[in-house]
């Protein structure tokens, strides 16, 4: 006798025919990535917004060239260029109102600063000085994310916890392909679509995850199509055409502070410098590649729109170019300046109020310093 056959058991009713909770056509991304400059469609674009589109990404770019450098006189540790992505960095940053949040990887410091965070503190993290560096609550740019996708899981938090408060608030994450093989993307993303969270998901896909190929991560159609599997509207844009990324994030952006939930967009960009100082990328890619990429770089391609459309000349891109100048001076100098450290500072900000375990590392510490400054004559080494 079976199960199904014994007295009493549970016999289910015919299912009723199945039906789709969701109607997945309008959460596809296009078949393409969307584009504004070079288009009809770049004529409806704010001349202004174009022009501080320009100015930021020539800063932006003169920022990672500079930090770069910083590596290379032993004043960085390490730094994870931008270069040739300033495009999603900048209109991260400039599609956020001031209540807002930004929760960045370690890649994007450009977007911190383009944030309002002071260009020193965004590379003390890097620097091996601090954890952070700076107030993530001043201008609302969460701690610069090391570990891989971390930051997602928490943004969909802030996110959701501001809604539940009545806060008109929308968090942007930015992630690269990378760290959308990790469980925290998918974690994130289910959360967020359940919740309808105020959140937007920004992937940088620059190409490769260190050396890793996109084509060894997934066999997706894109990345922005994952999002249908979670609930949530994909969109795909070009990431070196910054006048689409800001009105691709301002929308998505505007869709969650209205209610509309969460949307993930894939930015189809490419990391024209090495992972960081420490990586060999001739390893894993050949020199014509990554020159087929310079020839849609985000700078010129938004430079060429500024000027054929008379928005700026000569005189203007010079100006634009010389501040830059300035901007990287003024960092060259703040850098090769020796900071002030002090190692009690490890127990500054981990908790409100300390814990018995923390108090009692405080006090060896103190006490080993005071010991070493006594056997030195009263002098620190």
């Amino acid at each position: 006798m079976t199960v199904m056959e014994q007295r009493g058991a549970y016999r289910p009713s015919p299912p009723p025919a199945w039906q789709p909770r969701t109607d997945p056509a309008p959460l596809l991304p296009d078949a393409q990535p969307h584009r504004v400059l070079g288009t009809e469609a770049a004529a409806q674009a704010d001349p202004a917004l174009l022009r501080r589109l320009y100015a930021e990404l020539v800063r932006g770019r003169r920022y990672n060239t500079q930090a770069t450098a910083l590596t290379k006189q032993g004043r960085l540790a390490v730094y994870p260029s931008s270069t040739g992505q300033e495009a999603c960095e900048i209109a991260a940053a400039l599609a956020l109102q001031d209540r807002d949040w930004l929760f960045p990887s370690y890649r994007d410091t450009l977007a911190a600063v383009a944030r309002g965070v002071d260009p020193v503190q965004a590379l003390t993290l890097l620097r091996g000085d601090w954890h952070t560096g700076y107030d993530p609550r001043e201008h609302r740019v969460a701690p610069l994310c090391t570990p891989l996708a971390t930051q997602l899981p928490h943004a969909v938090g802030l996110a959701h916890a501001a809604r539940l408060k009545g806060d008109d608030v929308v968090a942007l994450a930015m992630v690269g392909d990378g760290g959308t093989s990790e469980g925290d993307f998918h974690e994130a993303l289910n959360f967020a679509a359940v919740w309808q969270a105020p959140v937007v998901f920004l992937v940088q896909n620059n190409g490769f995850a260190i050396s890793v190929p996109l084509a060894k991560q997934t066999a997706a159609p894109s990345l922005a199509h994952k999002a249908v599997g979670y609930g949530m509207p994909g969109r795909l844009v070009d990431g070196n055409d910054a006048a689409a990324v800001h009105e691709i994030l301002t929308a998505a952006v505007r869709h969650a502070r209205a209610g509309g939930g969460p949307t993930l967009v894939e930015a189809i960009t490419y990391r024209v410098d090495a992972h960081t100082n420490a990586d060999d990328a001739t390893r894993y890619r050949g020199d014509a590649e990554v020159e087929t990429w310079r020839g849609h770089d985000p700078i010129a391609l938004l430079e060429h729109e500024l000027t054929e459309r008379g928005l700026i000349d000569e005189a203007g891109i010079e100006a634009v170019r010389q501040d830059a100048e300035e901007f990287a001076a003024g960092l060259r100098e703040r850098m090769n300046q020796d900071p002030v450290l002090d190692p009690m500072d490890l127990f500054a900000h981990v908790y409100a109020e300390p814990t018995p375990q923390l108090r009692e590392q405080q006090a060896q510490l103190r006490a080993e310093l005071d010991a070493e400054h006594d056997s030195h004559g009263g002098a620190h080494r």
